[in-house]
C-alpha cells in the first residue's frame, strides 16, 4: 500500500449552506436521492454497480440511532446531496467512523461534498470520535480531494484507496457551532416546506380557475405544454 498525493484545486469563497441531520422520516427521500444518481456515480458511491433493490436494502438498513446522516435540500425539497457518518459497531473501536457522500450530477461544482465532510467532522469531533476514514475507489478523485483538503492521509492499494483523518478534540466553540448550524438548517427546512406548500396551493388554484374559465367540469383541469 502506497501513500498517494492528490492535487487539491483552489476553492472560491464559501457561502453558507444549510445542512440538517436526517431521521427515519427522511428514509424515502434518501432512497430517491441515491436512485437518482447516475450509474457511474452509484458505482463510485458504493464501490459497485448498485441496482435499485440494493440501494433500497442499504437505505432500509440505516441505523439513525447509531449513525449520523446529513442532507442538503433545494427549494423543491429535493435532496441534492447527502452524507453518511457510520460509527463503528465494535465497542473496542467506537472512536472510529467512516464517511460516505453523494451529490446529484446537477448539483456538482458547488462544494456540497466538502461542506458535508466538514459537517461530519464537526459532529464526529463533538461525539468524541478520534479517527475518521474513507474507503473509496482510487478513481474517485473528487472524494479523495475532499479528504486531502481536510488534512487526511491517503493510502492507495491498487484500485482502492483509504483516507485517514485524525479528528481534533471538541471545544466549547465546536459544540456551540454545531448546535447553531443544526437549528439554522432545521429552520431553513421548515421555511422550504411552507414555501412549497404555498406554491403548490397557488398553482392548484390557478389550474382550477383556468379549468372553470375554459368551461371544464369542477375538479378537471387542462394543462398545455409550452414549447
Amino acid at each position: 500500500m502506497t501513500e498517494t498525493s492528490i492535487p487539491v484545486p483552489a476553492v472560491p469563497g464559501k457561502v453558507h449552506v444549510p445542512i440538517r441531520s436526517l431521521g427515519p422520516s427522511h428514509r424515502e427521500r434518501i432512497a430517491k436521492h441515491l436512485m437518482d444518481l447516475e450509474p457511474a456515480d452509484r458505482y463510485l458511491r458504493f464501490g459497485y454497480a448498485a441496482g435499485d433493490e440494493q440501494i433500497q436494502r442499504y437505505v432500509d438498513s440505516l441505523d439513525f440511532e447509531r449513525d449520523e446522516i446529513f442532507g442538503i435540500y433545494n427549494r423543491n425539497l429535493e435532496m441534492i446531496a447527502m452524507a453518511h457518518l457510520a460509527k463503528n459497531e465494535d465497542p473496542q473501536h467506537k472512536v472510529c467512523a467512516e464517511f460516505g457522500v453523494s451529490v446529484l450530477k446537477k448539483a456538482r461544482g458547488k462544494g456540497y461534498g466538502s461542506r458535508l465532510f466538514d459537517r461530519a467532522v464537526m459532529h464526529a469531533r463533538n461525539e468524541g470520535i478520534d479517527l475518521l476514514f474513507i474507503h473509496a475507489l482510487s478513481e474517485n478523485t473528487a472524494m479523495l480531494r475532499i479528504a486531502v483538503k481536510a488534512g487526511a492521509k491517503v493510502q492507495r492499494d491498487g484500485s482502492e484507496s483509504e483516507a485517514y483523518l485524525t479528528v481534533p478534540q471538541a471545544t466549547l466553540d465546536s459544540r456551540i457551532t454545531e448546535i447553531v448550524e443544526e437549528q439554522f438548517a432545521q429552520a431553513d427546512y421548515r421555511l422550504k416546506v411552507q414555501a412549497k406548500q404555498f406554491w403548490d396551493f397557488l398553482f392548484g388554484l390557478q389550474d382550477l380557475r383556468r379549468g372553470v374559465g375554459q368551461g371544464l367540469p369542477a375538479g378537471v383541469t387542462e394543462r398545455r405544454e409550452v414549447m
